[in-house]
């Protein structure tokens, strides 16, 4: 049996409704739901057929509605995220006072204000012991979670928009983050600059693992950089291959650069002395330093701690 309903949880997991049979619920009502940290405001979803399907086979855990929000408890919330925002500045003052190197992400209440919890991201393992001594004492008859999670996690939480213009993926549809290294940006042609590849998080674009077997098929069909080629201007070099337009770039004797078609090439074989930089082609730009380990290191960029 399928839910009619869904309510999204923080990064992006949905999870089915329990619902009565006459309960009048609408797309979009702001409900309150039980989970394991307690009761909590969400968005309801209506769920599609596909949706649907997909739960045949895997339906995550459902979740309990307490009730559908009333005026006395969208008020409650509205005074709820004001309390969060105050508590977020408290928490991050009492974290400075203690030298710790943690940057806080969001603080959030149950509805019944009898927990909140504060995530943070932090280059290292925190001794945080000091500061959830201090939380208590600001924070009384409360409980405090004091949460570390990753820097991609931290850009699912708080969302917003790529250079592509839509929704991050990690906010939207993403569930799962992939390994992702400058390997796929250099296969692609992608100049490897920061501001090309790397996403809010300050890590590789998880969209650079999309198209890549794409870019694999079109480079069996095209030749690699450094092949020499027969082009109707002369002998030349491969400089730079451009996937999408099926065509490559060709250094040729007198130095000049040329693009081709495919069908207006041959490849040659032996070597062809034309001398290009390979290192450079393309694949930096601008002057700018790049730290490949700093753009590469996905360590605990994803805790699963959310």
């Amino acid at each position: 049996m399928f839910m009619k309903f869904a309510v999204r949880v923080i990064k992006n997991q949905f999870h089915p409704l329990k619902v009565s049979p006459d309960a009048n619920i609408k797309h979009g009502q702001l409900v309150l739901v039980r989970t394991e940290k307690g009761e909590e405001v969400f968005s309801v979803f209506v769920v599609n057929s596909q949706i649907q399907k997909t739960w045949e086979k895997h339906q995550p855990e459902p979740l309990t509605l307490v009730r559908i929000m009333n005026e006395d408890d969208l008020r409650a919330y509205e005074e709820q995220k004001k309390l969060e925002v105050e508590a977020f500045y408290k928490c991050r003052d009492l974290a400075m006072k203690r030298n710790l190197v943690m940057k806080f992400t969001q603080a959030r209440y149950t509805f019944d204000r009898k927990k909140i919890t504060f995530y943070y991201t932090a280059p290292e393992r925190v001794d945080f012991r000091e500061l959830l001594k201090d939380l208590t004492q600001e924070f009384k008859r409360v409980r405090i979670d004091l949460r570390h999670i990753g820097v991609r996690d931290e850009t699912s939480i708080l969302q917003g928009k790529g250079v592509c213009g839509q929704n991050y993926c990690c906010c939207t549809f993403l569930k799962k983050f992939e390994q992702v290294n400058t390997k796929l940006a250099k296969d692609q042609g992608i100049p490897i600059t920061p501001c090309k590849i790397t996403g809010a998080c300050g890590r590789l674009l998880c969209c650079l693992n999309y198209e890549y077997k794409n870019y694999l098929d079109a480079a069996k069909t095209l030749p690699p950089v450094g092949s020499g080629v027969m082009t109707p201007d002369g002998v030349g070099k491969v400089f730079m291959v451009n996937f999408l337009k099926k065509a490559v770039n060709v250094k040729l004797e007198d130095g000049k650069l040329k693009e081709y078609q495919k069908s207006e090439i041959e490849m040659i074989d032996g070597e062809v002395n034309i001398d290009i930089d390979i290192d450079n082609n393309m694949n930096y730009q601008d002057d700018e330093v790049v730290d490949i380990k700093m753009l590469e290191d996905d360590r605990n960029s994803s805790t699963g701690n959310i």
